[in-house]
């Protein structure tokens, strides 16, 4: 059934395929804090304090060295002292909440001040609490749990946007932006990259023969069988019975071969209560190198959605690569 299918695959890790992949991040990792304080005691406290806590203590005693660790080890929390030697902690709340690397990251305002105004304005720079010096361990330990909890939370709900709902892949949105990100990787390290556009042939004929809840089962089980590929592809509904996969490292040979297993194992697919039946899908591919693309994401989908209509006009139920169309349209 669909409840048991998601059971079984909705935390499966291909590399971005199927969540949680890829909220590129694991909920199963170790929390990690940021301590920014100038005090080396205040350091050596934390860590007497927290030793019991499944978290990663991570400690910067300077501004400078706090903003770029935050930007490298991406901490779950931040524990950020306002009275620091080198920038006013409220500078740095401020740059960290304006840098799209670390503007998610709570933020725990330390302070021996209990001037209401410098909660006040911690709250509105973007802080979600305060803690006063020197801590209450009950205390300290009850805001870090609370903010941790609250992180996950947030985490869940922004995977949760960039799912389809009744495949489990990655949706359109996830698409979008993955793909700008892959290009933008292997173009600067000289890598190789596919992308697979696939459509499901007279998925419409099929719906309106068969029913809907039937055409249902077609796409959940096109959505298995587009997942079933290498572990670090990138698989996504693109749309109604559209799908794509992002194919990092993979030139347009070990693309096409790809696209052929799945052309393949769709086309042999048999369908309970539907003895003899067929259904087929259509793959474009194209890659990064390929004459004639824009080096861009939109370069290398326009190429692979050109190909996906050269197999559709040939008759469907096929694989083209994008320079073979191209040369044909050129001849």
């Amino acid at each position: 059934s669909k409840a048991i299918w998601w059971a079984n695959n909705l935390n499966i890790d291909r590399g971005g395929s199927r969540v949680d992949s890829g909220m590129e991040q694991n909920d199963n990792h170790q929390p990690r804090l940021l301590a920014i304080d100038g005090s080396n005691l205040i350091h050596r406290l934390l860590n007497v304090r927290l030793r019991h806590e499944r978290i990663e203590i991570h400690s910067a005693t300077n501004a400078h060295d706090g903003i770029e660790m935050a930007r490298r080890i991406q901490p779950d929390v931040i524990l950020l002292d306002i009275n620091l030697n080198d920038m006013d902690g409220f500078e740095v709340l401020t740059k960290l909440k304006d840098d799209p690397e670390t503007q998610n990251i709570a933020v725990i305002i330390v302070s021996a001040s209990a001037e209401t105004m410098d909660r006040v304005r911690g709250l509105e720079l973007g802080a979600i609490d305060f803690i006063s010096k020197p801590f209450e361990v009950v205390e300290l330990k009850a805001r870090v749990r609370s903010a941790l909890r609250v992180q996950h939370l947030i985490r869940m709900l922004a995977q949760k946007a960039r799912i389809d709902g009744m495949t489990g892949l990655w949706n359109r949105k996830y698409f979008d932006g993955r793909l700008s990100t892959e290009v933008a990787n292997a173009c600067r390290h000289d890598t190789s990259l596919s992308l697979i556009l696939c459509d499901i042939d007279h998925f419409k004929k099929t719906n309106d023969i068969y029913g809907h809840p039937f055409g249902d089962i077609v796409i959940e089980r096109f959505a298995q069988i587009l997942t079933s590929g290498r572990a670090g592809d990138i698989a996504c509904r693109y749309g109604g019975e559209e799908f794509a996969v992002i194919l990092p490292g993979a030139d347009k040979h070990h693309a096409i071969e790809v696209a052929e297993r799945f052309r393949t194992r769709l086309h042999e697919e048999e369908w309970v209560n539907h003895d003899g039946l067929v259904i087929t899908a259509s793959f474009g591919v194209c890659d990064l190198s390929s004459n004639g693309i824009q080096k861009s994401g939109k370069g290398l989908l326009q190429a692979a959605d050109q190909a996906l209509y050269a197999a559709k006009g040939m008759g469907r139920n096929s694989t083209v690569e994008y320079e073979s169309c191209a040369r044909k349209h050129s001849a």
